[in-house]
This record gives C-alpha cells, structure tokens and sequence, in this order.
C-alpha cells in the first residue's frame, strides 16, 4: 500500500533537437586538436569549423552565461540541457577582442537568434583554431546525446543533436 503512495514518479522522457549555431564543416568532437574537447571531460557534442562569424541560438531556451571573455556562451534548453557553445580554441585568451555579444545572461532566445559575432581572421591569426565545439555540458545528468548526420552545416537550419532528458 505505502509503496503506491511514496513511489517517485519516473518523469517522461524529453527530446530536444540541436540545430547548428555556426555555418561551417561540422568536425567530430573526437577531431578537435585538444584534449579537453576531444576525450569528452566536458562532455558529449560536435564541432564546427566555421565559415561565418556568426553565432545564432541553436535551440529555443535561456542564456545562463556569457562568458566576461565574450569566447563561449551557455544556455540552457526548455527539456534542461545545457549547451555550451565555445568559440575556437584557446580564445579566452583573447581577452573578449574581437567578439561582440549581443545577448546578456537571463536573455529568453529562439531559434536562429544572433548570440554572438566574431572575427575569424583575428581568432586563426591569435589562437590555436577557430573550430567551436558545441558541448552538452550536463551530459551526466541527461538520458542520451545523439549526434545527427551533418558534414556541411548552416546556422539555425540544419540539425546537428538530439539530446534525451
């Protein structure tokens, strides 16, 4: 009888698809040239080797972080992911030049919303590589991450992962 009444109730599974925040070459999380990205230690996603300066929400949800460095932004999805869009490699050492955000932390966004514009010349020529990763920062605490089939990916239109929570 009591094992009715305290029963957790297991909550139903929801899906949330990812389309690509960056037009540009999607590269395999695996491909990225470091290991902080490339062995998955925080957490499971793909990459884009851009071809835009260009950053748009890939998903319908909240801004929980612009980094002061202006070189990665959080947000957080409506089934509870968290992405983190992360711009080039090395960049925080830009020191936020060469990015502007057009977004605050608290900021709702919708699909397609410009997030962030940066300069590609200045990143290749300052930093190791603009290839962002794009990264479910939770992936602990969601069910499944699947990465969909992309090579070629345009900003706000193609759909790169589907994450289970």
């Amino acid at each position: 009888m009591f094992k009715k009444l305290f029963k957790k109730k297991e909550k139903e599974p929801k899906e949330i698809t990812i389309v690509a925040p960056i037009t540009g070459e999607i590269i395999p999380l695996e491909d990225v040239p470091d290991p902080v990205f490339s062995q998955k230690m925080m957490g499971d996603g793909v990459a884009v080797k851009p071809s835009e300066g260009e950053v748009v929400s890939p998903v319908d949800g909240e801004i929980i972080q612009v980094f002061p460095t202006k070189h990665a932004i959080g947000i957080q999805t409506e089934n509870d992911a968290e992405i983190l869009i992360h711009i080039g490699l090395d960049t925080v050492n830009l020191d936020g030049k060469g990015f502007t955000a057009h977004v605050n932390d608290g900021d709702r966004v919708k699909i397609g919303d410009t997030l962030m514009s940066f300069d590609i010349a200045l990143i290749e020529e300052n930093a190791s590589s603009s290839i962002t990763p794009i990264i479910i920062s939770n992936t602990a605490d969601v069910r499944e991450v699947k990465t969909l089939k992309a090579t070629k990916v345009i900003a706000g239109e193609n759909q790169i992962l589907q994450v289970v929570n």
